[in-house]
Parts: C-alpha cells; structure tokens; sequence
C-alpha cells in the first residue's frame, strides 16, 4: 500500500502530469495522444511519456481502436475506474461506505426510506453550505444564477455535471457524466439512484421550491454516458 501511494504521488508530482490527469478525468470521451499534445501544447511524445506514467499506475487505461478511415489503430486513453486513494494513514471509507449500505438495505422499505432521507437532507446541506459560504442570496437571484450556483455544487462533489435552463419551457436538463458511487453501483445500483435522485431533490428544492425532478436516463443503463434529469419548475 505505502509502495503504491509512493508511486502515485511521484507520477502526480508533475505539474504537467497532474493537468493532464485533470483534464481526462472531466473528459465525456476518450482522449487520443495527439489530442493531448494539441491540448497542452506539447510534442507527442512528451504527451505519450506522460500518458504512460499515468497508466502504469493505473490512473487511465488505454484501448486500441481503428478510426474506419484505414491505417494503423489508434490508441484511446480514458479514466481508470480504480479508486485512488492518498492517505496517510491509510482509511478504508470504502468499506465502511459499504457495510453501511449492507445494514440500510437488510432493513428493507424502512431502511430505503432512510437511505433516501439521508440523500435529501445532505443535499439541503451542500445547499445550504454553498449558498452561505458566497453570501449568494437566494431570494433576489434570477434563475440563471441559481443555476450556476448549482452547477458549482455538483462540480465541488466531483459529478462533471452538464446543466442548461430552458427558459421557454422555465425547465433545466441536468446531466452528470460522473456518479462519485460508481464503486459500490454494481451491487446496489437501486438503493444508490434512490439516494441520488434525492439527494438532487435536496439542493434543487433549496433554490427552487417546489419541483418535479424526472429521471431521464441512468448511468447504469447500457450504452449511457450520463445520469440524466428534467428539472420542472411548479409555478
């Protein structure tokens, strides 16, 4: 474990590296050596050296794949989806995380009801802590602020968030192209949506009001990209 966070922290070490690492994490598609070197205004072959560091210890992966255009295959870089964790000394929250979810759910419809009070109260909280944290006040701002001040939210929580107002319908489609549960989804990919989706309710209803807030597509579902939601305004 030492020998691990070790090597991490001297990939990371490197500023360039670093960006490089940020800057595929907020990627929605896969990201190319040349697109890199175009990126960060580096040779090719400084982006691959660096690409390759952060792949050795498992920060991105890679895949070949062909253009259709003919030629040799490109290589494709993205996100790993291995949890890295830096911290000294070492924490399983992880675990933790889910032995919690284990006893919540083992409890049935009283433990879901929990689950999901959880997720709105936190989201009210993040809310809350946001708002007061920049003096923004709720009462006087348009809704475009609002907006913004929501996406920040979810951009803090690591969701690599989309969000548009449509002021013609007075709707907003969210998208979040992140789930910072991705871990834990393949077992309890129903309890954490329903927390999820709560948890949105929590900070939509501290700006907004009253709501609707409509599922339009999960993450989970094969072929998607993105959680995605409609957000109704009630007048």
């Amino acid at each position: 474990m030492e020998q691990n966070t070790l090597k991490i922290t001297n990939v990371l070490a490197d500023p360039t590296r670093f960006s490089i690492y940020q800057y595929i994490s907020k990627q929605r598609e896969n990201v190319t050596v040349q697109h890199i070197a175009d990126q960060f205004t580096i040779h090719p072959n400084v982006a691959r050296l660096h690409l390759t560091k952060l792949e050795d210890v498992q920060m991105i992966v890679s895949e070949t794949q062909k253009s259709g255009k003919g030629g040799r295959p490109s290589r494709y870089y993205k996100l790993s989806d291995e949890v890295i964790q830096l911290q000294f000394p070492y924490r399983d929250y992880q675990r933790l995380a889910k032995m919690a979810l284990e006893s919540l759910v083992g409890l049935g419809e009283v433990g879901m009801d929990a689950l999901k009070d959880m997720g709105y109260k936190y989201g009210r909280e993040c809310a809350d802590l946001h708002v007061r944290q920049f003096h923004f006040d709720v009462s006087t701002a348009s809704m475009g602020e609002k907006v913004r001040m929501i996406e920040q939210i979810a951009i803090n929580q690591g969701l690599n968030p989309e969000i548009e107002y449509i002021e013609e319908k007075d709707e907003i489609e969210f998208s979040i192209y992140n789930c910072t549960f991705k871990e834990l989804m393949a077992d309890y990919s129903g309890s954490l949506c329903s927390m999820h989706h709560e948890l949105f309710k929590g900070i939509f209803s501290y700006f907004l009001g009253d709501h609707i807030l409509k599922d339009n597509m999960k993450i989970t579902d094969p072929k998607a990209k993105a959680c995605s939601y409609s957000v109704i305004k009630l007048r």
